[in-house]
């Protein structure tokens, strides 16, 4: 059987100033992100979502929507790469300013689509920001893991 990678990703909202919280990855999928990281076994998605999203940031999230799922798959080995997209707008605690993944902070939501960065982070973002979609979908064969297609 071929191998499944799963991981998750939570758009953080501050309604009162219009921000939204990002992280400027230096480790792996570098450039700018929303919070997140793989989901650890026998462990659901909503709960891997909180907890990378406390680990990553400081921040304690729930009430997460989910807003659907990016799904990469190898056409040569069948492996899927599959990462959950969370959005929440309740949140409590201190943010930290920086951790092992990156720094973090806060980003006008307006300014999130002017964005372009090498992992492709603002084609992700119409799942989170716009209605309707539920699955973000790519097969690739080789490295273009970046040519989707929103379903």
């Amino acid at each position: 059987m071929a191998g499944v990678e799963l991981t998750n990703m939570v758009m953080v909202e501050d309604k009162d100033t219009g921000c939204a919280l990002v992280q400027e990855r230096v480790v792996s999928w570098k450039g700018l992100s929303f919070p997140g990281g793989h989901v650890e076994p026998c462990e659901s998605f909503v709960a891997s979502a909180v907890r990378e999203v406390k680990e990553e940031t400081g921040l304690d999230v729930w009430n997460l929507k989910s807003c659907g799922v990016i799904h990469w798959c190898n056409t040569r080995t069948n492996e899927r790469y599959l990462v959950f997209l969370y959005k929440t707008a309740d949140f409590k605690g201190n943010l930290l300013p920086e951790t092992e993944e990156g720094r973090v902070y806060w980003l006008p939501i307006e300014k999130l689509r002017e964005i372009h960065s090498e992992n492709h982070f603002e084609q992700y973002l119409p799942m989170f920001l716009e209605e309707g979609h539920n699955e973000a979908f790519a097969p690739y064969e080789q490295e273009d893991t970046h040519n989707f297609h929103l379903l």
